[in-house]
Order: C-alpha cells, then sequence, then structure tokens
C-alpha cells in the first residue's frame, strides 16, 4: 500500500470520531437560553446588527449587558432578569454619550456601580468614554460619562481597584496605559505600554491592526499591581503606588512563528486569589504566579486560537469559551486537578414565559461570561441574533 492510500484509509478510520468531536453539544440539567433579539413579539428586544454581546456582569437577579454594534450605529446597554428569563430594560447610549460603537471591555464593580470603556465611531475623530452605569431595583439602567482619558482615541481594555478607588485601561489605537482617579477626575497617561515604531513595523508585516495587537484584558493582584500585555507577545505591571512599570521574563505562551500575534485575550481571578489569564494568538492558558512573577503555561484547551473570556466555576473550576469567528466557539472547563475538558457547542432550550416556543439554541460564536452569586454562569453571544445562554457550574471537577 503506498504512502497515499496509508494516509487516506487513517482519515477513514478517524472521521467518525471527528466528526463525533466537533458536533458534541453541551446541554447540562437546568440550562436555558433566554431570548434578547428575535423582534417577532412585543416584549424587549435588541435590534439586529447592535446586539453583539461584548460585557457582561452579573447584579443580583439581574444581568447587566453591553454590546458592540456595526459602523455607523450605535451600541446598546440592557439589562435582564434571570428569574423572569427576559430582558427588562434597554438603552440607546447615543442619547447621552453620542459616537460610539463599542462597549468591549467588560465591567468592573464598584459596589452597586458599573464601570466600563467605550470605542468610538470607526474612522471618526471622536473620544472612547470611561462610562458609570448604575441598575436600580427594577432593572432600569442610568449612564453617565466620567471622562474621556485620551483624546481622540477609544478604551479597549478597563479594570478598577477598589482599594485606591482608580480605574486603569489601555487606550486605543495608540496602547497607551492611562489611570483615572474616580474621586479627583485627575487623568495620568503613560507611554509605555504603547508599541516602538519597531515594534509596529512587525505588525504591519503580519497585516495587524491594533484590535488585533493590543491589550484586551487588565487585570489587579492582591499587592494592586495592574497586568497586561504589550508588544511583542509581553506581559507587564504596573504598580500604582511607585508609578513604575515592569516587563515580566517570561514571554506569554506561543506557537512558534507566532509570538508577533501574542497579547491577553483574557483574565479570571479566582476566589482563592489564583489568577489565570489567555493568550489570544493560539488560545494557551496560563497562570500568572504573582508571588514570583513567573507565567505557567497550562496548555490550550482546542486546537484554535482565541479564549475570549472566562470565569469562576466551584471549587476551583474555571469555565472559558475558546474558539471565535470564522470556527466555532466552544466551552470549556479546567481544573488544576483534572485539566481540561472540551464541552462543545452548548445548546440550551429557550423557553421564554409566555413564549413558550421551545427552541433550542446553539452558541456558535461567544464573546464574553459573567458568573452569579449563586452559581450560574451566563454567556453572550456575538452575532447579528445574540441571545443569553445560562447554565449551572458543577459542584465538582
Amino acid at each position: 500500500m503506498n504512502r497515499r492510500n496509508i494516509i487516506a484509509v487513517i482519515f477513514l478510520l478517524a472521521g467518525p470520531a471527528v466528526a463525533k468531536s466537533q458536533y458534541e453539544f453541551y446541554c447540562p440539567k437546568g440550562s436555558y437560553a433566554i431570548e434578547a433579539s428575535l423582534e417577532s413579539t412585543k416584549e424587549l428586544r435588541m435590534p439586529m446588527y447592535r446586539n453583539a454581546m461584548t460585557s457582561l456582569i452579573a447584579t443580583g437577579d439581574y444581568v447587566l449587558g453591553g454590546t458592540t454594534a456595526d459602523n455607523g450605529l450605535s451600541p446598546l446597554l440592557f439589562t435582564t432578569s434571570l428569574s423572569q428569563r427576559k430582558i427588562v430594560a434597554i438603552k440607546n447610549i447615543d442619547a447621552e454619550i453620542p459616537g460610539q460603537q463599542a462597549i468591549g471591555t467588560g465591567f468592573s464593580a464598584n459596589g452597586n456601580l458599573f464601570y466600563a470603556g467605550t470605542m468610538p465611531q470607526t474612522g471618526s475623530s471622536n473620544s472612547g468614554h470611561i462610562i458609570q452605569v448604575q441598575v436600580d431595583n427594577r432593572g432600569q439602567i442610568n449612564v453617565t460619562s466620567l471622562a474621556q482619558p485620551v483624546p481622540g482615541e477609544g478604551v479597549f481594555a478597563l479594570t478598577f481597584n477598589r482599594n485606591r478607588n482608580e480605574i486603569y485601561g489601555i487606550a486605543h489605537p495608540s496602547g497607551k496605559f492611562f489611570v483615572y482617579d474616580v474621586k479627583s477626575k485627575k487623568i495620568q497617561v503613560y507611554n509605555e505600554t504603547a508599541p516602538s515604531p519597531g515594534d509596529t513595523a512587525s505588525y504591519h508585516s503580519f497585516a495587524l491592526t491594533p484590535k488585533d495587537y493590543l491589550c484586551r484584558a487588565l487585570v489587579t493582584d492582591k499587592q494592586g499591581r495592574v497586568y497586561g500585555s504589550r508588544s511583542i507577545n509581553k506581559l507587564f505591571s504596573f504598580d500604582p503606588a511607585t508609578k513604575k512599570f515592569t516587563v515580566l521574563k517570561d514571554p506569554l505562551p506561543f506557537v512558534w512563528g507566532r509570538e508577533v500575534m501574542g497579547r491577553i485575550d483574557a483574565w479570571v481571578t479566582m476566589p482563592d486569589g489564583t489568577i489565570y489569564g489567555s493568550n489570544a494568538a493560539d488560545g494557551q492558558l496560563f497562570r500568572l504566579d504573582v508571588a514570583t512573577q513567573k507565567i505557567v503555561n497550562l496548555g490550550k484547551a482546542i486546537m484554535m486560537p482565541r479564549l475570549m473570556s472566562m470565569v469562576p466555576g466551584k471549587n476551583g473550576m474555571l469555565y472559558g469559551v475558546a474558539g471565535a469567528a470564522p470556527g466555532y466557539a466552544h466551552l470549556f472547563s479546567y481544573h488544576p486537578k483534572t485539566g481540561f475538558r472540551d464541552l462543545g457547542n452548548p445548546e440550551f432550550d429557550m423557553v421564554t414565559p409566555g413564549l413558550e416556543q421551545g427552541i433550542k439554541w446553539r452558541g456558535y460564536q461567544i464573546a464574553t461570561m459573567t458568573a452569579t452569586s449563586n452559581g450560574q454562569i451566563v454567556m453572550g453571544e456575538n452575532e447579528a441574533l445574540s441571545q443569553l445562554m445560562v447554565f449551572p457550574a458543577e459542584n465538582q471537577p
């Protein structure tokens, strides 16, 4: 048998297993989908092309969400009641903060206040804003602009330090780092995280734009240090007490030849303080040892790039979404004792009270997640018809 025939036989034998792995659906008991974007009833629904969910946070019975819109359209803020399984409020931010297109930083909580950053319309000279959002006991939304931290630039990543009452962020497209003091309203902007001309030339050779290489998320440790990624494939920390930046010695985990595409995709801080991060380029998960400032590479959840969002589960488990367009997102779990599990594509029943349509909804493109205080995991799609998907965290790894 020649080599070509041997290879053909191998693929024929492997075919059923490969097909099965591609079409595994995750539908645990207690899971459900919440209709948010099918404009076929009198219930509140978000319109197409403005409803890609890119930020979520749970607050009591409500989930607060922020969207990204197509160019020329305004993003939305919305709240969903988990007990009622429906959207209860939608707010167009254009009335208060015109000229914006995306709320993609995620939300940081400060008691009953939530902070996020906006990206202005593509190609415009508008500035992104730090916004403050409040949700009342009926789920209604109030939004105000706190600042435009870097004139003419968007807010690409953001996090909040409650102990110092400071907001930290990354500006787009420059990659500059900024600090906003919530009390004094003062802004400091730093150039240490911005790519050098040589870095920018390397990115251009790979046809990468700032949205492809800038740090997507920031995280703070117990000492208050802020971590993010900078060029090329490096992790930095910022000490707000000394105003000093440090570049960690360990690079982000990467596949050889692809380090130029390395950047932080997501962070998650576990209840015990353990910090996990992900590299967008190849979807590696890693643990950040804050005591030694070392990176521990934990490997890949699936054989695809991107690892866009992660949240804590129970008993040391984390859940995350790996993969992105043009492929399908896969839900996965990771535990230090048992490693990775590829849970496949979530497929949950959509049964809105009063609208017993019984649709089985599959989540193919998922960009953001949040965890509730009672152990539910909520995922938001970032498609033309985006829905929320909810499932209970497992009790055992």
